[in-house]
């Protein structure tokens, strides 16, 4: 069966990513003690145990979903554990705790959402619930500024970042609000001169989108969240309505509100400066820049090898420049490698989007593919300097926990959409075999008297 040689072809994958992963912090440990580290033993018992934990949650949960997505997760969480070791040991342990969590949450949502069109019940719950988990920063008390940016809840010891969460809440309500309104969104009516719009009362999720994304990047000061948030509302219309229309409309109102924020707020002329020239301020705000350039071109096209090279010198190498102390250690076919890898894992989630029936399935797998590319797109175009640096983190490698659970949550989410599309194909072909031998039952044998 299909479903078997998915799961087989799947947990082959996962010991051979336990074993890369193992290889690598081996390599870790050589190139900083020149010795092997004594808990490699427990260190492979513990990935090997988490993925194949992960594995057998999908063996009985979701047998027919997708073989590439766990394993390439897999994948690339131990890598970013293993330069997070690399760089700051404590902060290794708290990962390996927050990695721990996100399967628990990833095995948790295969068991509650059993079908992922249940969800559209939800859609204003979900709606509200994003609303709120954005605002939550703003909220005095509760609410954390850290370097900037004022997205982190603090209850008690435990800091999170709520729009992590929001995110994955915000794009269930986009893709439940368009699979009801699709049909007339895709109407031109407005203006009546010359309509290129629906009716403006029918707009309305756009201009709270749209406020939503103005919202996160002047008051929380969070320029990469917002672009991500407003980015998955415009696919998710344009792929529900197929005009490009909204597009380029989307395109404008966030350019508009881009020029604005840059006249208004000080830190986003900061973001900007620091963009086109970080040279200006070469030992203060346009540092970290600079030193993620100079760790790339150290690196070269193999690397200087893991352990070996100086990603400690570029601040906040664990999470919003890890794809630097990357490209260092590892070289120019190190950092494609970590790239092939997204790229493969948003062909998959494109895949199960394709392959998917019913319309919601469609777009809930297509928002969430593509809040993984684009926050991928949008982390490593900072760090290359190809757009303002912007303090999302590189999804499953850099450190923070909010991040990595709630990615793991994203993937199980997917995976039960593959797994409901894969169960009905089969539902369709045993039928098919059904009739066709119930058929051949009542047909004659050739040569036989009718």
């Amino acid at each position: 069966m299909i479903e078997r040689v998915r799961r087989n072809a799947e947990l082959s994958m996962v010991v051979l990513g336990a074993l890369v992963v193992a290889a690598a912090y081996v390599l870790a440990s050589l190139g900083a003690t020149a010795s092997i580290p004594a808990n490699i033993g427990p260190f492979l018992v513990v990935v090997l145990g988490l993925l194949v934990a992960a594995h057998l949650a999908v063996r009985r949960l979701a047998p027919g979903a997708d073989g590439m997505l766990l394993p390439l997760a897999g994948l690339l969480n131990g890598i970013g554990y293993v330069f997070i070791a690399r760089l700051d040991r404590e902060l290794a342990g708290l990962q390996a705790t927050w990695t721990a969590i996100g399967i628990g949450a990833f095995i948790l949502t295969l068991v509650l959402v059993r079908r992922a069109r249940d969800l559209e019940r939800y859609r204003y719950t979900a709606l509200v619930a994003g609303v709120v988990l954005l605002m939550l920063p703003l909220v005095p008390g509760i609410g954390r500024e850290v370097k900037g940016a004022r997205i982190w809840v603090g209850l008690g010891p435990v800091n999170f970042q709520p729009g992590e969460f929001a995110k994955i809440t915000l794009a269930i309500f986009f893709a439940a609000y368009l699979v009801e309104r699709r049909e007339l969104l895709g109407m031109a009516t407005w203006p009546r001169f010359r309509p290129v719009l629906p009716e403006p009362r029918l707009l309305g999720p756009v201009v709270i989108a749209w406020g939503l994304a103005i919202v996160v990047m002047t008051a929380e000061k969070d320029l990469g969240s917002s672009l991500l948030f407003f980015a998955l509302f415009m696919v998710l219309l344009w792929v529900a309505t197929e005009r490009a229309v909204y597009l380029v409309a989307g395109a404008g109102l966030f350019s508009a509100a881009a020029v604005l924020a840059w006249r208004m707020f000080a830190h986003v002329q900061d973001r900007v400066t620091n963009w086109i020239d970080p040279w200006k301020d070469a030992n203060g705000k346009g540092y970290q820049i600079i030193q993620g350039w100079y760790a790339m071109a150290w690196g070269g096209v193999g690397g200087r090898g893991i352990g070996l090279g100086s990603p400690t010198r570029i601040p906040e190498a664990k999470n919003d420049f890890i794809f630097a102390a990357i490209g260092e250690e590892l070289g120019l076919l190190g950092a494609t490698a970590v790239l092939i890898a997204f790229l493969l894992m948003v062909g998959a989630g494109l895949r199960i989007a394709v392959r998917a029936e019913s319309a919601f399935d469609k777009l809930l797998a297509t928002g969430l593919t593509a809040l993984l590319a684009f926050q991928t797109f949008i982390i490593v175009a900072g760090v290359i300097r190809l757009l303002p640096l912007t303090g999302v983190t590189l999804p499953f490698v850099s450190y923070g926990g909010s991040s990595l659970v709630a990615n793991y949550v994203l993937l199980a989410l997917l995976l039960r959409i593959s797994d409901e599309t894969s169960r009905r194909e089969r539902d369709r072909e045993r039928l098919r075999n059904e009739a066709a031998a119930a058929l051949d039952q009542d047909l004659p044998l050739a040569g036989s008297p009718a």
